[in-house]
């Protein structure tokens, strides 16, 4: 959202921004899966469902470092609008503060990515008055439904576990943008 829904939130040009998301893409997204496919296939992870609290731990760990090691190597781009790394290193923060908890007690993963995509377009909203956040806000909250919903019809959480996960994220991320956007 902050590469292309918002121009205005970045400076950085068009071509650079393309890049810099396959970069945040493979390296957050792509290689995180891949590694936790093989550490499925290695007998590591039991399922990929994570239900275990075990499971989740080590797929957690190193899903944290990946995001620690990208948002090292966006901050050491000196070219680069220093409002991506930063935002990236809230969230990146969010990931890690979650691993932590997972260690002690089980909180969904999933409500905390869609809390957080929920506080980006709620401040994105707030310090850009050209974004319409509208259509955004509604997606957003439509998502926080369905995957609420879908966690607790799965049995995957209860629901303590999906709105602490929700309200962890909405509010860590939102008070981090603040602090980006401030």
């Amino acid at each position: 959202m902050i590469l292309f829904v918002v121009p205005e939130a970045s400076s950085v040009p068009f071509e650079f921004k393309v890049r810099i998301f396959y970069l945040i893409m493979l390296s957050t997204l792509a290689i995180p899966m891949i590694t936790i496919l093989g550490l499925r296939l290695s007998g590591t992870v039991k399922s990929l469902h994570m239900i275990d609290i075990k499971d989740r731990l080590i797929p957690f760990c190193v899903t944290s470092v990946y995001f620690l090691m990208t948002v090292y190597f966006m901050f050491e781009m000196s070219e680069l609008d220093p409002i991506l790394w930063q935002s990236l290193a809230v969230i990146t923060a969010v990931v890690v503060i979650l691993t932590i908890v997972t260690f002690f007690w089980k909180m969904s993963a999933h409500m905390t990515g869609v809390g957080g995509l929920l506080a980006l377009v709620v401040v994105l909203g707030m310090n850009f008055p050209n974004f319409t956040i509208l259509y955004p806000l509604l997606a957003a909250l439509l998502l926080a439904g369905v995957v609420g919903t879908s966690r607790l019809f799965l049995n995957a959480h209860n629901p303590m576990e999906v709105y602490i996960g929700f309200f962890y994220g909405f509010f860590t991320c939102f008070w981090g943008f603040l602090w980006v956007w401030g």
